[in-house]
């Protein structure tokens, strides 16, 4: 015994609150932004507002497709429970069980109910990652021989390739066209940018629709999991529920204003051109397009010639 309990960690481990690839996309996009807001002084007129509004829009959007491919909330599941702590020991506790699911893997949280029970703080979250080449089955041995709390291994379990559920098949088939589909839709993102810096307007809107449409394929890959039955996760009479999380819906709300962003860009190329040129900024100035003679000159010699 290490002070009273079983030294499965001598140094607890504090539950992960942001992932590291998250928080460089958020970065690399935040800077973007800031580096717009300092240019958005010298632009004159109306033109200052249209340009900030489509800027920072489009950069909402290409952090949100970026970024959802590392969260771990696209699906996720809480329940509170009364469940044994360790293994070889009789001792249970009462504990908020989260589940939250991504398109590379899972994480398994832990929070006491009091967080302060048998003489510790009960505050876990393990990762398991079957996405890009990760071992799940390694992670969960390795779990297994630092003697993860009960809960979180009952729940790793479920997942397991050779657990009778066959679950992780489901969900690793469904995170990988999901993520093919997110990139292919940054990609159209990025093409629709560079089309809507050109006189070709029409095109990033089209551009835009594409960006719509893989992020609704993206959508649709993911919730083709939720068509098959899965093994129940029971904690005594309790059973652990999951629902579509923050990442799923935050994915189905730009991939709703690209296409609704887009389908505008069409339509306004179609019935009032003038107006798309006026937000982007590409109209030219009436006094320009058509100049105004303020005076005219005439030659005293050929008047009397019916010139």
């Amino acid at each position: 015994l290490f002070d009273g309990v079983y030294p499965f960690y001598p140094q607890q481990r504090k539950a992960a609150v942001f992932d590291i690839s998250i928080i460089i996309v958020t970065v690399v996009f935040l800077t973007l932004a800031c580096s717009f807001l300092l240019i958005v002084p010298g632009i004159r007129g109306r033109a200052r507002l249209y340009w900030t509004l489509r800027v920072l829009l489009s950069l909402a959007a290409g952090v949100v497709i970026v970024a959802v491919q590392f969260t771990g909330d696209w699906e996720r599941g809480w329940v509170r429970a009364n469940t044994s702590y360790k293994s070889f020991s009789a001792a249970a506790v009462s504990a908020d069980i989260g589940l939250h699911i991504g398109l590379g893997g899972l994480n398994v949280t832990l929070r006491g109910a009091p967080p302060r029970q048998l003489n510790e703080t009960i505050d876990y979250n393990e990762h398991f990652a079957w996405g890009g080449g990760a071992d799940y089955e390694r992670s969960y041995g390795e779990g297994l021989r630092k003697g993860l709390p009960t809960p979180i291994l009952y729940v790793a379990e479920k997942f397991r390739a050779r657990s009778p559920c066959g679950v992780q098949q489901q969900y690793r088939s469904a995170g990988r066209y999901a993520s093919i589909a997110l990139w292919v839709a940054f990609c159209t993102w990025l093409l629709s940018n560079i089309l809507f810096s050109t006189p070709a307007l029409v095109y990033g809107g089209y551009a835009l629709l594409l960006t719509g449409a893989f992020l609704s394929l993206s959508l649709l890959s993911f919730s083709t999991v939720r068509t098959s039955l899965l093994c129940p996760i029971h904690f005594g009479p309790l059973a652990l529920h999951t629902a579509y999380g923050g990442s799923f819906w935050l994915t189905l709300a730009v991939g709703l204003l690209c296409l609704l962003a887009g389908l505008t860009v069409v339509l306004l190329h179609h019935f009032n051109l003038d107006l798309l040129k006026t937000f982007f900024d590409l109209r030219e100035d009436l006094a320009e397009e058509c100049p105004e003679m303020t005076q005219v000159y005439i030659n005293p010699g050929c008047t009397g010639r019916g010139l």
